[in-house]
């Protein structure tokens, strides 16, 4: 059983997450690990580096919108969370699409020992050099198996895996999870991605088990939309965004059980 016990842990301690962060999606990242009870910090200062690390319990690095500044940041930050034991968390966002992407993704993963990479299809997919179409930050088009796809990647870099989507699957590369939960209004919603990738990294704080800490941070996320989805009388993109930072605030561990769908 996933150990959703950890939401609460999360709640008292209140980790630290620092955010190389997408400047198009911050504010729904911080706003959404706030409301979790983590305390997040965006920077985008590399002379600052070391002492966010040290201050933080995880880090996230998402290449969103990334620039040459910020890669150099994103490796000068990678390099202190190995020093000082701090979980990595990747979002390699678009390296299915845009070639340069991937090769700063390639680079990193190359330099930096990452606990958890999360993307979707496409993105994953790309990783570990399995064709796939990708299109933009959409999952894209593709014909293959999403658990094989997400083990091959794993083995490759020797972490653990989240392959986002409808279904999301959780993998260290020999176990396998499935979290079932969710709302396609989460596809309509720019940053649901980045948002879970940053709640990863504060799962991860609260516990070295990688691939327990990303499997409940999967389900906390799918979970709480779907109960928010519910609640809405027609596909509304943003009342569903600010529903979902607000349940975030709210939701407990028994409603989240009543309705868990994994394998």
């Amino acid at each position: 059983m996933m150990k959703l016990a950890l939401l609460n842990e999360l709640r008292d301690q209140n980790p630290v997450v620092f955010n190389i962060a997408n400047f198009v999606t911050v504010q729904d990242v911080a706003n959404g690990l706030n409301a979790l009870g983590a305390s997040p910090i965006m920077s985008a200062e590399v002379q600052e580096a070391e002492t966010m690390v040290q201050i933080a319990g995880a880090v996230c690095i998402n290449l969103g919108t990334l620039t040459e500044q910020q890669i150099h940041q994103m490796h000068v930050v990678g390099q202190f969370a190995n020093q000082y034991h701090k979980p990595v968390v990747l979002d390699p966002v678009a390296v299915g699409a845009v070639p340069y992407r991937k090769a700063v993704a390639a680079a990193l993963l190359e330099a930096i020992d990452v606990a958890i990479i999360r993307g979707n299809a496409g993105e994953i997919a790309a990783l570990a050099d399995i064709d796939w179409q990708a299109k933009g930050i959409d999952a894209g088009k593709g014909q293959g198996d999403l658990v094989e796809i997400a083990k091959a990647c794993a083995q490759k870099y020797h972490c653990c895996v989240i392959l986002s989507g409808p279904t999301d699957v959780i993998t260290d590369g020999t176990r396998v999870a499935q979290v079932h939960n969710g709302t396609p209004l989460f596809q309509l919603h720019v940053g649901s991605g980045d948002l879970l990738s940053s709640i990863v990294a504060a799962f991860t704080a609260v516990n070295d088990d990688y691939f327990e800490a990303a499997q409940t941070a999967c389900l906390v996320l799918a979970a709480t939309g779907e109960l928010v989805a519910s609640q809405l009388t027609a596909d509304r993109p943003a009342t569903f965004a600010v529903d979902l930072i607000d349940k975030l605030s709210l939701v407990k561990v028994s409603e989240i059980t009543d309705i868990t769908v994994i394998n």
